[in-house]
């Protein structure tokens, strides 16, 4: 079933307050190495007020955006060279992430409104546990180069794709603790390799979601979606520059915290 389109909410979809929004929420995604896609999420619905199946769209396309634009500002940080090295585990990655982000850009357009609210809230509430409990994980010694890696690889990726495509997200929240405990590789490492990962595997989520009569939200609304990703883009630089001053101990539960408390939002929304 086609999630409906929602009626115009033009006059909450003030210019100014997107790009003020996409801001704060690209320092928040900057200062944990994020594009803040989960964050931009809950906005686009609560205050912005999209329908479920729209913000996801919109969201996609501005963690397109941020997504492009982050690879050549980590160049510095992580040479290509490095990632170049790691493409078998991009490919293993991407074997599975590729069919999920299609599969999971389909089921969000046949579910009913009211489903598709609950699962974004759930997966919210999963993206907010991996925050706390994965994000800062140390590199362990990977798992012996072979099948039992590479099929875990495959499965991994297969439902990151899914929940990317779901959310609209880039995944990199998912990818980086992937890396860095299947793969034993190093965090800084890990994110520029996530990006790389994302960046396809959103461009068929977003592919498939262009089939659907939904997708007409980017064109109606193309100015707040033009202005947002540049805030967005604006703001991840920023809280990358702030990234030193803040602990990670303080930072992730309260990001954390906010996950939860739109996850509820939402929730509550679907049953309205």
């Amino acid at each position: 079933m086609h999630t409906p389109v929602a009626p115009s909410a033009s006059t909450s979809r003030n210019p100014l307050a997107a790009l003020g929004g996409g801001a704060v929420i690209g320092a928040l995604g900057g200062l944990i190495g994020l594009g803040g896609a989960e964050f931009r999420l809950p906005l686009l619905i609560g205050a912005f007020r999209f329908a479920a199946l729209q913000a996801v769209i919109v969201n996609k396309a501005m963690s397109l955006v941020v997504v492009t634009a982050a690879l050549p500002f980590r160049a510095r940080a992580v040479p290509l060279g490095a990632v170049l090295a790691h493409w078998s585990i991009v490919a293993n990655l991407l074997a599975g992430s590729l069919v999920g982000a299609w599969l999971g850009a389909g089921w969000a357009t046949r579910v009913h409104a009211t489903t598709l609210y609950r699962i974004i809230a759930v997966l919210l509430v999963f993206i907010a546990t991996v925050l706390l409990l994965g994000h800062d994980a140390a590199a362990p010694a990977p798992l012996p180069n072979g099948p039992v890696q590479s099929i875990l690889g495959v499965a991994a990726g297969f439902a990151i794709g899914v929940v990317a495509a779901l959310l609209g997200v880039a995944g990199g929240e998912l990818l980086i603790p992937t890396l860095v405990l299947l793969f034993g590789l190093d965090i800084k490492l890990a994110g520029s390799l996530a990006l790389v990962i994302s960046l396809p595997t959103m461009v068929v989520g977003f592919t498939r979601y262009s089939r659907d009569r939904s997708f007409v939200v980017l064109a109606e609304n193309r100015t707040l979606v033009l202005v947002m990703a540049i805030g967005s883009i604006i703001g991840a630089g920023i809280g990358g520059q702030l990234l030193g001053i803040m602990p990670s101990a303080v930072l992730l539960p309260l990001l954390a915290g906010i996950l939860l408390l739109s996850a509820a939002k939402i929730w509550r929304h679907g049953q309205s």
